[in-house]
């Protein structure tokens, strides 16, 4: 699903009045399809917070936009402001009662989302409401912010589409609105992949970056384990530090390798990855020799926590390779 090309103004400019007619008629017939069916039952609070990927995403989002505003959550682990706002959206996806349902999105296992929405950087929050998407917020915001823009959201909602949300029953079962999927068979590496998350999910890198090492170490292919390594030591190297300082520095000193390094590992944590590959490509063209060497050894590092499937790392590796040559 492309979405529409919108304002960030505000829910407000969902759309024009003849689609927004439009879509509360598909809405409605979606909804009166759903109750023959059996469907619209009610849900626990668990399952207002479902994680979504790319299989997923017409059932789980643009099917249900039709009986709920569906807020959608683009997130990663490495992404420390993703990590202040998510449990924030999970918290109020149930303190609203079911007034929207919030879809969390991974974007480096869902690279193709990610560029449906034109997404430029995480945390990023949109909504789809009766199949129609529309940006809401990029960064972490405050939880005041969070709250008008969820406020208007609902409003919209009701007022032009008829979506008055899900009901909520504290004692249901979750997983009652769709069946829960089989539970995979648990892989060699599996237990040393779980305690490397939980690591991480503690504060505790230096065991996540021990645990995924030891994974590779048996199996040095393994993508995972070469993926959380990355993350987790890119995790580490700024831990601590001071960003305006960081900044500063980067800015005072253009020439300076590490400056730049640490300038560029602040822009990816954020959520710039661009900013970070174009720093770091900027700092190749000026320097030679070792300095060089090193500049481009921590590139092809940062490639890696995005991944060889991003787009924007096969852009920036023929950026790198012109500078180079």
């Amino acid at each position: 699903m492309q979405p529409r090309n919108m304002s960030m103004s505000g829910v407000v400019d969902l759309a024009a009045v003849k689609a927004a007619q439009e879509a509360k008629a598909k809405a409605e017939q979606a909804r009166a399809d759903a109750a023959r069916q059996g469907g619209g039952g009610a849900v626990s609070p668990a399952d207002l917070v479902i994680d979504v990927d790319e299989a997923g995403f017409e059932r789980d989002v643009l099917q249900r936009s039709a009986e709920v505003p569906v807020v959608i959550d683009f997130w990663a682990e490495w992404c420390q402001p993703c990590k202040q706002l998510s449990p924030v959206l999970e918290r109020l996806a149930v303190e609203y009662h079911g007034r929207f349902l919030l879809a969390k999105i991974d974007v480096d296992a869902n690279q193709m989302l990610m560029q449906q929405f034109g997404v430029q950087g995480i945390p990023a929050v949109f909504a789809v409401v009766a199949g129609q998407a529309l940006p809401l917020f990029q960064g972490a915001a405050g939880e005041a912010q969070i709250r008008e823009t969820l406020d208007q959201l609902v409003a919209v909602a009701e007022q032009r589409f008829g979506l008055t949300g899900l009901t909520v029953d504290p004692d249901a079962e979750p997983g009652g609105a769709q069946a829960a999927a089989p539970t995979a068979p648990a892989g060699p590496y599996d237990a040393l992949l779980e305690a490397a998350v939980q690591a991480l999910d503690a504060g505790d890198l230096g065991g996540a970056v021990q645990a995924y090492k030891n994974v590779l170490s048996e199996d040095p292919t393994n993508s995972e384990a070469k993926l959380g390594l990355a993350q987790a030591e890119l995790l580490r190297r700024v831990q601590g530090a001071d960003p305006q300082q960081v900044r500063k520095e980067a800015a005072d000193k253009p020439a300076d390798v590490t400056a730049q390094i640490a300038a560029a590992d602040l822009d990816l944590v954020g959520g710039h990855v661009e900013d970070a590959f174009g720093r770091l490509i900027e700092t190749v063209q000026r320097t030679v020799g070792d300095d060089r060497d090193t500049v481009r050894l921590r590139l092809l590092e940062l490639f890696e926590v995005v991944g060889g499937e991003d787009p924007r790392v096969a852009a920036a590796r023929r950026a790198l390779a012109r500078a180079l040559f």
